[in-house]
C-alpha cells in the first residue's frame, strides 16, 4: 500500500511538470528594516495570534503603503515616500488590534480598512491622501465586543455593498473556556438602505483565516482555516457554499482535514484555472491540489511544500506557520511561496528558533527552500507579512510583522529576474475594484489565472494590482472574466507594463 501511494504521489508530481522557461535567477533580498519607524506586535495571550499587515495605495501615487496591527500597541500607518523611505501617517488611536484588511466598504471608490480587534471591530473610512476616520456606526456595522481573528468579503450581484464574513476566536466570556469554547462566526449582509445585518455562522472552530474565492468546483465558497488547539475535537477545516448558504460535507467531496490552521494562500500553480490552496499549521504546511472533479488532494511530500522543520539551526522540533503568500519573486513565470513562522509564545513542543521560509518553485514544479540564501530567514516570532513591489521596479519586496520584535523590511535585489506585468481592474457600479474577477495571463511557456479577493493570509491582506512574472516573454495576452462572468480580451500587454483595464474599454 505504501509503495502504491508513493507511486500515486510521484505520478501527481509528474503531472504538474510543465514546459520550463528561462532558468531561475538566484533570489536575493536586501535588509532595509531601518527604513521603517520602530514597530512590534505586542500583548498577552489575546495577541498570541494575529499581527496582520494590510497593504494598499492610500494616496494614489502607485506606491504601496502599510498598515500594521499592534496588539496592545497602536495600529500604525507607514506611508511610502518612494526610494524605500516610509513616514508615519495619522490614524485614529486604536489598541487591541489583531489585523486589518483593505476594501471599499461604502462603495465610493476609495479604499477603507476593516480593523479586527480583541474587542470591538472598527471600520476606518478612507478619505483619500492616506487619511482615515473612524466610521463603524456611521457605516452601519454591528458593534459587538468579540475577539476577531479572521475576515473576508465578497460582492453579491446587485448589492450596493460587500458581504462580510467575520471569524471569531475563543469566547472570552465562556467560564468553561478556553478549550472547546470557540465563539460563533458571523456573516454580515448589506441592507438595501445601508448598513449590515448579522447572521450567525455556526459551528465555529476558532478560525485564524478565512477566504471567499472560487473553489475547485468553480463555485464561490467561503473557506475557514481553524485552530485545532481550541476546537480540540469534532472540528475541522470548513467550506461553506456561498450560493447555497450551507457547509459542504463528504457528500460534496469535501472532507475537511483537522490541523492547527493559521493562514490560507490560494493560487493556480498548475495552469488549469483551478486554484491550489496552502494551509499553514503547526508542523506540516498542507498544500491542497485542486482536481478536475472539484475535490482536493494533498500535495505529495516530494513537491517540497511541507516546510515542517526549521531549515537552519539545530532545532529539530516542528515549525509553526502563520501568514502564507504566493508571489513570483524572481519573475520566472512560476509562483513562489513565502511562509512566516514563529512559536506561538513558549510552546515547548514547537521550534523556538523557527526561520521564515521562502519556497522557490522550480521548472519541474517542485519547491526548494531558499530563504537563508535569499537573506530572509529571520527567526523572530513572525505573524503577518506581505509580498509587494514597494519601489515600482517590478520585483516583489517583503514586509514581515513580528510578535514582540521589530518589523522587517526587505528589498528584492534579485539580478537577472525575468520580465513582469501588473494588472488592475476597474468597473462601473459599487464593486469598483472588481472583487471576484479573474485575470488570465498567457505568455510563451507560462499561463496563470489569479482571482481578485479580499481575505486569506493571516490577519491581513493586500488591495494592489495583480503581479505576474513572465520569464523571458516579450509579449503577453491578458483575458478578464468579470465578476458577473462576462469575458473581455484577450488583449496584448507588453512586459514591464502596469496595466489598468477599465470595463468597457475597447482596447
Amino acid at each position: 500500500m505504501r509503495e502504491a501511494l508513493r507511486g500515486q504521489h510521484l505520478a501527481l508530481t509528474a503531472a504538474l511538470v510543465l514546459a520550463s522557461g528561462a532558468a531561475s535567477a538566484e533570489i536575493r533580498f536586501e535588509d532595509r528594516s531601518d527604513a521603517l519607524p520602530p514597530h512590534a506586535y505586542s500583548g498577552g495571550w489575546e495577541h498570541f495570534v494575529g499581527g496582520g499587515l494590510a497593504v494598499l495605495d492610500c494616496n494614489d501615487d502607485a506606491l504601496p503603503d502599510l498598515v500594521a496591527a499592534g496588539g496592545t500597541e497602536p495600529l500604525r500607518l507607514f506611508v511610502n515616500e518612494g526610494a524605500f523611505r516610509f513616514a508615519e501617517g495619522a490614524l485614529p488611536d486604536l489598541g487591541g488590534t489583531t489585523g486589518a484588511y483593505p476594501l471599499d466598504l461604502d462603495a465610493d471608490g476609495i479604499l477603507d480598512l476593516y480593523v479586527m480587534r480583541a474587542g470591538t471591530d472598527v471600520a476606518l473610512r478612507g478619505l483619500g491622501d492616506c487619511r482615515f476616520e473612524e466610521a463603524t456606526e456611521a457605516l452601519g456595522l454591528p458593534v459587538t465586543d468579540r475577539w476577531t481573528t479572521a475576515f473576508t468579503a465578497w460582492w453579491a450581484e446587485g448589492d450596493t455593498a460587500p458581504t462580510l464574513a467575520v471569524g471569531h476566536y475563543v469566547d472570552r466570556g465562556d467560564p468553561e473556556g478556553p478549550f472547546e469554547a470557540c465563539d460563533d462566526n458571523e456573516i454580515l449582509y448589506p441592507e438595501p438602505g445601508g448598513g449590515w445585518r448579522a447572521e450567525t455562522l455556526s459551528p465555529g472552530f476558532c478560525p485564524l483565516s478565512m477566504l471567499a474565492a472560487r473553489d475547485a468546483r468553480g463555485r464561490p465558497t467561503l473557506r475557514l482555516s481553524n485552530d485545532r488547539h481550541y476546537y480540540v475535537r469534532e472540528g475541522s477545516e470548513q467550506m461553506w457554499d456561498i450560493g447555497e448558504a450551507r457547509f459542504l460535507g463528504p457528500e460534496d467531496g469535501w472532507r475537511g482535514p483537522q490541523l492547527w490552521g493559521m493562514g490560507i494562500a490560494s493560487r493556480d500553480i498548475t495552469g488549469d484555472g483551478r486554484a491550489e490552496v496552502m494551509l499553514t499549521s503547526m508542523g506540516d504546511q498542507l498544500l491542497q491540489i485542486a482536481k478536475e472533479d472539484g475535490s482536493y488532494v494533498a500535495a505529495p511530500f516530494e513537491m517540497g511544500t511541507t516546510a515542517h522543520r526549521p531549515h537552519v539551526g539545530d532545532d529539530g522540533r516542528p515549525s509553526t506557520g502563520w501568514h502564507a503568500e504566493w508571489g513570483d519573486v524572481d519573475n520566472d513565470g512560476r509562483a513562489d511561496l513565502f511562509i512566516a513562522k514563529g512559536n506561538v509564545d513558549q510552546m515547548p513542543d514547537l521550534a523556538m528558533e523557527d526561520p521564515n521560509s521562502l519556497l522557490r518553485q522550480e521548472a519541474d514544479r517542485t519547491f526548494s527552500e531558499v530563504a537563508a540564501a535569499a537573506g530572509v530567514a529571520a527567526t523572530e516570532r513572525s505573524r503577518g507579512a506581505a509580498l509587494a513591489d514597494l519601489d515600482g521596479d517590478g520585483r516583489l519586496d517583503l514586509v514581515v510583522v513580528n510578535r514582540r520584535a521589530p518589523m522587517e523590511l526587505y528589498r528584492n535585489v534579485t539580478e537577472g529576474a525575468g520580465s513582469w506585468l501588473t494588472v488592475a481592474l476597474r468597473q462601473p457600479g459599487p464593486n469598483r475594484f472588481a472583487i471576484g474577477a479573474r485575470v488570465t495571463v498567457a505568455a510563451e511557456t507560462m499561463r496563470e489565472e489569479q482571482e481578485i479577493t479580499v481575505g486569506g493570509g493571516h490577519a491581513g491582506g493586500e488591495a494592489l494590482p495583480l503581479h505576474f512574472g513572465l520569464g523571458s516573454a516579450t509579449e503577453a495576452m491578458v483575458t478578464v472574466t468579470w465578476p458577473d462572468g462576462t469575458v473581455s480580451g484577450p488583449q496584448v500587454a507588453i512586459p514591464g507594463e502596469s496595466l489598468t483595464i477599465e470595463r468597457g474599454d475597447s482596447r
